[in-house]
């Protein structure tokens, strides 16, 4: 693992006091990390707001949570704080493992791997976060999916995303700091800073692959989207000892497979038939009332997932 310091700790804030309002100032298809706690209303902490702040400090429903991004990996994971019977406040360390930026905790100085949840350095070195469930939907899917919800407001402030060198400037949230890196084909800091790529040793799916990955019980699958729509946009798994059914359809998401007898089939757009009704793909709702239980899982891009797991660790037909 190269862990390398890229800029000054904390020169992107993370949102540590984030206010909720019911209004949202972007577009119908930004995209928003959810977040729906067992109790209180479902959290939409929108991508624009995230690529400057790339981590909030939140507690859902009374759940210490810390929504994570890292643009570079195009890592959306949301993470239980509470760790080694500690709840930790995190900041972004400056740092860069594998392309990856890393976490610190303000408590104990630990620092994390942002897309695998791995303690790298300091007191809880070895410690691994716990992966919550949450999706990733545009902003008019969470508004239809959630009427009653919440949306992150504006955290404002200064972010060295906002400007070329490694100081902070003042944040336009209508800039797009990382669209040129995501239309281009290389990948990594040196790619996203105009420099040469890193290699990337495969043809069977490009290094900014969308993947959506998820453990259980040791095991670990990530399953690229495009593979995932070849296969007529559902996909069948046994992780661990959890069946599980991944539905592309407006992203892609991960659901415990209900019942044998749920036999998923394409019908149009993001809707899926199965048990004699239709499904959502992103909200895992049926149009009967019924709804999906979603599981912990990472989206991110597939050279991530391959720098924490491997080259082996994606899922192909048999």
């Amino acid at each position: 693992m190269n862990v390398r310091q890229v800029i000054p700790r904390d020169a992107i804030p993370s949102v540590d006091d984030p206010e909720f309002g019911s209004a949202y100032d972007g577009d119908d298809d930004d995209r928003v990390v959810v977040f729906a706690p067992e109790e209180g209303p479902a959290r939409a902490y929108p991508i624009r707001y995230l690529h400057y702040h790339e981590i909030v400090n939140d507690r859902a429903g009374g759940t210490p949570i810390a929504v994570t991004w890292c643009p570079l990996c195009g890592s959306a994971v949301v993470y239980s704080r509470d760790s080694d019977g500690k709840t930790l406040q995190f900041g972004v360390s400056g740092k860069l493992a594998d392309d990856d930026f890393v976490m610190y905790d303000r408590e104990t100085e630990t620092e994390w791997k942002q897309s695998s949840g791995e303690a790298i350095a300091g007191e809880l070195r070895g410690e691994s976060l716990t992966v919550l469930p949450a999706g990733l939907l545009s902003w008019e899917r969470y508004r239809d999916r959630y009427p009653n919800g919440l949306v992150l407001q504006s955290p404002g402030g200064e972010s060295e995303a906002s400007g070329p060198g490694d100081d902070p400037e003042p944040i336009d949230y209508d800039e797009e700091p990382y669209r040129a890196y995501f239309e281009r084909d290389g990948f990594g800091l040196n790619a996203h800073r105009g420099g040469d790529s890193r290699e990337w040793n495969r043809d069977d799916f490009g290094p900014k692959t969308v993947v959506l990955g998820v453990e259980s019980d040791g095991e670990a699958v990530g399953f690229p989207l495009p593979r995932v729509e070849v296969a007529g946009d559902v996909v069948t798994a046994t992780i661990g000892e959890i069946d599980v059914v991944v539905l592309s359809g407006d992203g892609i998401h991960a659901y415990q497979n209900p019942a044998p007898d749920y036999e998923f089939e394409h019908d149009e757009g993001p809707y899926f038939f199965a048990d004699g009704t239709r499904w959502h793909a992103a909200s895992g709702e049926s149009e009967d009332g019924r709804e999906l239980t979603r599981l912990p899982a990472r989206r991110l891009f597939a050279f991530a997932w391959q720098d924490d797991h491997g080259a082996d660790s994606f899922w192909s037909p048999e």
